[in-house]
């Protein structure tokens, strides 16, 4: 069985303006076409480390934004310029948000860059734009509260700029997860091959010890070039599933405490996202 992963819209990256189409493609390994089940991905050999006593193996490894955390700018920002995304997306510079996201430039000069006419903004206010609109992605936080019980290490690797605090702030994130790879801090961002290597070698596991979960098909299958496994997002509850398919297990319980029925997926629509 393969799985195909369809989009109702094309995937335009937003902050970095970058096209991309709708993805239709069979997810499968691009190292050797074996087919995978319920959206995985990853290179056949398995995870070959000794782990320390007292570490876990896997590492997972997980994206942020709209994987674990919502992302304000699709529907949030528009509103804040009062202007409707495809006018934002005609009038933001070009590569302000990527040089921010990677630590190039500080948050005064987005503002200052933020327009290619180099309009003024209100960065205080686009700030709290942003996080009154972050909010745990639904069912996510029981998972990871899962993930955590069962003592698996997790680590953030996810393009965002020194905002993450913000988010952090407000959702308390650290509290299952390390902000460990941010490509603020880092200087690279998805889908470099350096980024996922830096990730590997900084943990000091092998590539095939290490489960990478995105949103962005892309992203995925770079981390599966890279000798990772991968786990492309659609919600909580499919990927629970997707996890136990390659060893993963976290128990079925909500936050109440009372066992969860079968998961239902709801499968989620994807339009333009942010790189």
């Amino acid at each position: 069985m393969m799985q195909v992963v369809k989009s109702d819209w094309s995937r335009i990256s937003v902050m970095g303006l970058l096209a991309r189409p709708p993805p239709a493609v069979a997810f499968l390994s691009p190292l050797k076409r074996n087919a995978r089940p319920a959206a995985m991905a990853g290179a056949p050999s398995a995870c070959s480390s000794s782990p320390p006593a007292g570490r876990k193996l896997p590492v997972l490894l997980f994206d942020i934004m709209d994987t674990v955390v919502r992302d304000p700018f699709y529907e949030d920002v528009p509103a804040f310029f009062r202007m409707p995304m495809k006018e934002l997306l005609e009038q933001k510079h070009p590569t302000s948000w990527m040089d921010f996201e990677k630590g190039l430039i500080d948050e005064v000069e987005l503002a200052r860059r933020f327009f290619k006419d180099g309009r003024p903004i209100d960065l205080e206010g686009l700030k709290d734009c942003m996080r009154r609109g972050y909010s745990y992605i639904d069912g996510i936080e029981d998972l990871l509260r899962s993930l955590k019980s069962g003592s698996y290490e997790m680590h953030a690797f996810t393009n965002y700029p020194i905002w993450y605090s913000m988010i952090e702030e407000k959702l308390k994130i650290s509290t299952y997860l390390s902000w460990t790879f941010c490509s603020c801090t880092t200087g690279k961002r998805k889908p470099a091959a350096e980024f996922y290597m830096e990730a590997s070698r900084h943990l000091r596991v092998d590539p095939a010890c290490c489960i990478f979960i995105d949103d962005r098909m892309g992203n995925v299958e770079a981390a599966i070039n890279a000798g990772m496994k991968g786990v492309l997002f659609r919600d909580a509850a499919s990927l629970r599933q997707d996890l136990s398919l390659l060893g993963v297990r976290a128990e079925l319980f909500g936050g109440d405490g009372v066992e969860d029925d079968e998961p239902v997926h709801v499968e989620r629509p994807h339009g333009i996202e942010q790189p």
